[in-house]
Formats: C-alpha cells, structure tokens, sequence
C-alpha cells in the first residue's frame, strides 16, 4: 500500500497542537530521558515507541475508565487507548525532530460486533514512511518496531471488512478527536468511536 500525506508541508508532521503538544514538559523531559540512553534518531525512535507501547498500559486491557487524548495526559495519566498511545508517540518523535503522522485502519470490534477506527502513526526515516503501532502487545499481538516491513497489530481482512487508509494525518483525524474529546469515559468511548472515516 503507498502511503499518502495528507499535506506536501513535511514540516506539518513535526507541529505542535493542542493534541500533539510536544512543547508539554512532561513531553519534553520524557524526551530527553529517552534520548540520553541512545546514539541516534533510529535508536530513540525505537525506544520511545517502546516507552509508549510497554510503560503506557492500552486503557481497555488494564480495564481502565479513565480517558486521555492529549499526548502530555497520556504520558503524565499512564494510561490511553490507542488513538492515545498514538498522540502520545507522535509527540515523542516530533519532540525530538522525526516527522510523524497519524494513520488509521478499519478494524472488527473485539467482540465481532461491527467494526472501529483504529490508530497507529507512521514516521519518516530516509525518504519513506513506515508504520508502527504502540497500541500495547497482549495474548495474539505481537507489534514490533520496525524500518524493515511492518510488525503492527493487526493485518486488515477485507473479506471481513477491514482495511488500511492509506492517508498519513497531520492532525488527528476530525472523527476521532472528536469521539474522544465528546465521550466522559473510556466506556463511552467504545460505543461512539466511529466504525469508518
């Protein structure tokens, strides 16, 4: 699948927001902790999806209510879904200068019950982009980091319905920040996630 941004602009997805606030102190001094253990942008990004995916627990696996969606309450708060786990990588990477965007998949609910936006983000090493997925490994998921051929969660079945959107998202997508500024918690949030984009 080629991947398409969503903007020419690559300094887009080095941007700060109100989602992506990598400028947050708590970003900052988690960025440089991270980067002081390794020697290059490829070491620390490894190590910073390795901090979000193993230190930030996925919020429906700990059987967590709470909510977060700013990539600093993520990190601060240590817990998040994956569309947070996403903000919070992303602003990790952007924090320490490596463009990343966010992207997305359609996926089938754990309980077969329709399906759900999923969110994983994509970062840029010598001209191309290459997807990861922080979302937390558990029983039948493996993700890895990797420059080499996708290690994400989950492989799309179409048969079933699913599928990867090829669009690389500066921002977070409208739909989803939307569902999760709107729902009050993580309950909540499961019913209103939007099932496509």
């Amino acid at each position: 699948m080629e991947l398409i941004q969503n903007t020419a602009d690559l300094s887009a997805y080095l941007a700060a927001d109100e989602v992506i606030d990598h400028q947050h102190p708590v970003v900052r001094q988690t960025a440089e902790r991270l980067a002081a253990e390794v020697a290059d942008s490829y070491a620390y990004a490894q190590a910073a999806y390795e901090f979000v995916r193993d230190t930030i627990p996925h919020s429906a696996d700990a059987d967590d209510p709470r909510l977060t969606w700013r990539a600093s309450d993520v990190i601060e708060r240590r817990t998040g879904i994956c569309h947070a786990k996403a903000h919070a990588l992303a602003a990790l990477l952007r924090a320490e200068d490596i463009p990343t965007a966010l992207c997305y998949q359609r996926l089938t609910h754990d309980d077969g019950s329709g399906h759900v936006v999923h969110g994983l983000v994509a970062v840029r090493f010598d001209g191309a982009w290459h997807r990861q997925d922080p979302r937390g490994n558990k029983p039948g998921v493996d993700a890895r980091f990797s420059l080499d051929g996708e290690r994400l969660a989950w492989i799309p079945d179409p048969e079933a319905g699913e599928l990867d959107y090829p669009v690389l998202h500066a921002r977070p997508h409208p739909a989803v920040l939307g569902a999760l500024r709107a729902a009050p918690d993580r309950p909540h949030l499961w019913r209103t996630l939007p099932d496509a984009l």
